[in-house]
């Protein structure tokens, strides 16, 4: 098969995506997991917790609900309807590294969660830190040439 064949063919089997409603879902759902950790930041506050404090508070409250909702197997149906809005970075990571464990749970603790536990994270992980060690670098170097 050449390849004007086999892109006729992909072209024709591949679901047309509504490219402004995608983009509506994922601005209106980011913004709702966004407004949602502001109330709790403010609720946090209001309990007496410093502002910075409560930043922490807030993403452990996320994390904590995203691994949830992964785990009841609602974070997946809400992503539908969210779109990419629910891949917001703090409670996307969590649904990445919970998914793979619950999948592989089955095979054991070492060959099965333990292997797979950053199947889909890892390279954030790798490549994230990696980033910033670069970041760091450039930084520093900056401040060290221009004084």
């Amino acid at each position: 098969m050449d390849k004007k064949t086999y892109s006729a063919m992909v072209k024709e089997l591949s679901p047309s995506s509504p490219i402004f409603m995608d983009i509506v879902k994922a601005f209106f759902g980011g913004g709702a997991i966004c407004l949602f950790g502001e109330i709790l930041r403010n609720f946090y506050i209001m309990r007496g917790i410093d502002s910075k404090s409560a930043l922490t508070w807030v993403a452990i409250t996320l994390i904590l609900i995203a691994q949830l909702f992964t785990g009841l197997g609602i974070y997946d149906k809400a992503a539908k309807h969210l779109g990419a809005g629910a891949n917001v970075p703090i409670t996307g990571f969590a649904n990445a590294v919970v998914s793979p464990a619950m999948e592989y749970h089955t095979e054991g603790l070492i060959l099965g969660l333990g292997a797979k536990l950053f199947t889909i994270a890892g390279p954030v992980i790798v490549y994230g830190t990696a980033a910033s060690v670069l970041a760091g670098l450039l930084y520093y170097f900056k401040e060290v040439l221009m004084k």
